[in-house]
């Protein structure tokens, strides 16, 4: 490798890496779209992405094996959630193939920045759509960019598979009951600024979120998916229409059920049975998996497996999932897209 990096510290933060993947939306279609150098996005100062929120984006990696190649974790699956997220802005999806290949571009010209085998790093890869042009009133636009860049990337929360804790939000909902919580917009990201900045002032990782409509089940852990483990081997997670669909979710909902013979659940966590619990964590893309030590609710600290050690079914999922993405674990057919 030719980059001097300090890949055993990286850290989540960003890195503008040589090349990058552009394509414009025009007259009713894509056009083919470019690997560039240029890191700048040059758009109409009235575009509705700025105004009115018409923008989207996902999340995913590029995995070094230990044979030196290199690999994506499930991108037809981002590439949907996507696509269920236009529809929700009314953009043009992005095809599957297209949102693939632009990935896999990427990748390939920035392949000196993925991190190497074993220091447990990865390529953090952002694809990014929005609406632009000359739009004042509140319609969608008729013009769209859809982008694609990475960086190389560590542990998202500081510690990595170090339980930490939470504290119920009082105050602050992620999404409305009917909005866009199930979709990847930034709006939703926006809201929950505040509400963490609280939350980190306070001593805590960030908030858990209960669901805006009664305010009585657990929704979402900051920006990440909740799940619990309790004593008679079930693996629990909320279902909610405001909930987003996270694909580190529903792999781990699989991989608890397949692969460590658990009963897989999703359904409704109501925040006053926590005790039901003797694991949890947050799981998403960026995190994986973040061990939540405890939960504050109502002036109580509510402890599961311990605030110092990882439970031992969470570190189960977490090696099962991390040596699927790494090569290490055979993984399901479909999960793996070889970058040739």
């Amino acid at each position: 490798m030719v980059v001097e990096l300090d890949w055993e510290n990286l850290g989540f933060s960003y890195h503008k890496l040589p090349y990058r993947y552009v394509s414009h939306f025009k007259d009713g279609k894509w056009d083919e779209g470019e690997l560039t150098e240029n890191a700048t996005l040059t758009i109409s100062e009235s575009s509705p992405a700025l105004h009115y929120g018409q923008q989207a984006f996902e999340g995913l990696k590029a995995y070094r094996t230990k044979d030196g190649s290199i690999q994506l974790f499930r991108p037809d699956k981002n590439a949907e959630r996507l696509q269920n997220t236009a529809d929700r802005l009314l953009m043009p999806q992005v095809p599957t193939d297209k949102f693939v290949e632009a990935c896999k571009a990427v990748v390939r010209a920035n392949h000196e920045y993925v991190p190497p085998y074993g220091t447990g790093g990865t390529l953090y890869i952002r694809p990014l759509l929005i609406g632009v042009g000359n739009v004042i009133g509140v319609h969608p636009a008729d013009e769209y960019i859809f982008t694609v860049f990475a960086m190389p990337v560590g542990s998202y929360f500081k510690g990595g598979l170090t339980p930490t804790n939470f504290i119920v939000s009082k105050d602050f909902d992620r999404a409305a009951p009917y909005g866009t919580g199930a979709a990847k917009v930034g709006g939703n990201y926006a809201a929950s600024l505040l509400p963490g900045k609280k939350a980190k002032a306070a001593g805590f990782s960030d908030v858990i979120y209960l669901d805006p409509a009664t305010h009585s089940k657990i929704e979402e852990v900051g920006a990440a998916n909740f799940f619990g483990i309790t004593a008679d081997n079930k693996f629990v997670t909320p279902l909610s229409p405001s909930i987003l669909p996270s694909i580190t979710k529903y792999s781990l909902l699989e991989l608890a059920e397949t692969r460590l013979g658990m009963k897989a659940i999703e359904g409704d966590v109501p925040i006053d049975q926590l005790d039901r619990f003797v694991e949890a964590g947050a799981c998403g893309t960026a995190a994986v998996i973040s061990p939540i030590g405890g939960i504050q609710y109502q002036d109580k600290l509510h402890v599961f497996y311990s605030e110092t050690e990882v439970g031992p079914v969470t570190r189960r999922l977490y090696d099962e999932l991390v040596g699927i993405q790494f090569g290490d674990v055979e993984a399901p057919e479909g999960w793996v897209v070889k970058i040739d």
